[in-house]
């Protein structure tokens, strides 16, 4: 993001971009935040929240607006980084249903490694280990267990987010922001709304009847707050561990 003074372009610093994010993400974000505050009359608004409650999770910005009203907005920079949300319950299902189809390619190739062993031990006792058959077998059983393990790996982090009825449910309004043409339209999950990188509405978020009490809010507000404070710790380069500061000082 840059400026222009009288003496040329200007670069605008980026204090709360996080190590592990683009420039594009960052920006996204400050686009968001914009919006936020200027269109939408967000006066609390927080990066990277965590929120409680049976649909918590971390979320790119959260803020509420005049009357209480809870904001969400998820940041996708490119299609593959939405497409790892765009997921619904049926296709966690699906893939969960695939399950036998894995181990069982997995216990095959155990199997046919046991006998290769077996075989191997009998034709070279003393070099069983460099028997091809066994070589054999060992390579395609590692190669069909990483594949399981990979798939596990996929099972646990397969996200259904933009399609939970737990998450939808704990806000009044559920924006993605992203640059034109990555989400659009025909794309965007039920219930969303679509911001760009210009902070223009492409198309605005129904709102949700969202339950609220003294609790949820007070919640709601301690979320924020506790990320705006990280986020300035980071920011200025502070310690999160009591103690370190002052060892680094040599006090």
């Amino acid at each position: 993001m840059t400026g222009r003074a009288e003496d040329g372009p200007v670069t605008v610093s980026a204090p709360f971009k996080r190590g592990n994010e683009t420039r594009l993400t960052y920006d996204l974000k400050m686009a968001a935040w914009e919006w936020l505050y200027r269109e939408a009359g967000c006066r609390v608004i927080g990066l990277e929240v965590k929120l409680e409650g049976p649909g918590g999770r971390i979320v790119d910005l959260a803020a509420v607006g005049p009357q209480n009203t809870f904001y969400i907005v998820e940041v996708k920079s490119s299609r593959s980084d939405f497409s790892r949300d765009d997921h619904t319950a049926g296709d966690l299902s699906a893939l969960r249903g695939r399950e036998g189809v894995v181990t069982g390619r997995t216990d095959l190739a155990k199997e046919t490694l046991s006998q290769a062993l077996e075989y191997a031990k009998l034709q070279s006792p003393d070099a069983w280990r460099e028997v091809p058959a066994f070589r054999q077998a060992l390579a395609d059983y590692r190669r069909v267990a990483g594949k399981e393990d990979a798939y596990r790996n996929r099972v646990s982090s397969f996200s259904t987010k933009f399609h939970d009825p737990r998450f939808m449910g704990i806000a009044d309004f559920h924006y993605l922001i992203s640059p034109k043409g990555v989400v659009t339209r025909g794309s965007l999950p039920p219930q969303w709304g679509l911001l760009d990188e210009t902070s223009a509405v492409s198309l605005p978020a129904p709102r949700k009847e969202t339950r609220k009490n003294t609790g949820i809010v007070a919640n709601f507000l301690r979320a924020i707050a506790r990320s705006n404070t990280t986020s300035m710790m980071r920011s200025q380069g502070m310690s999160f561990l009591r103690g370190e500061a002052a060892s680094r000082s040599g006090i």
